[in-house]
């Protein structure tokens, strides 16, 4: 389990970006990938799974 904070959140479109703590790389988060409901700031644990786009970030749940 990878930890970050949430960057941008956008509820109505239900996606967003997470940026890890370690390496501070951002990912792509949609709101299937999340666990516990999630807003800007928030401190989050989450998995990394290869998208059709890219990485994302899944089981998106806060610390």
């Amino acid at each position: 389990m990878s930890t970050g904070i949430i960057k941008f959140f956008n509820e109505t479109k239900g996606y967003g970006f997470v940026k890890e703590d370690e390496g501070q790389k951002e990912y792509f988060v949609h709101a299937t990938g999340l666990i516990d409901k999630i807003k800007q700031n928030d401190k989050v644990t989450f998995e990394l799974k290869e998208g059709k786009k890219g990485v994302n970030a899944v089981n998106v749940k806060k610390v």
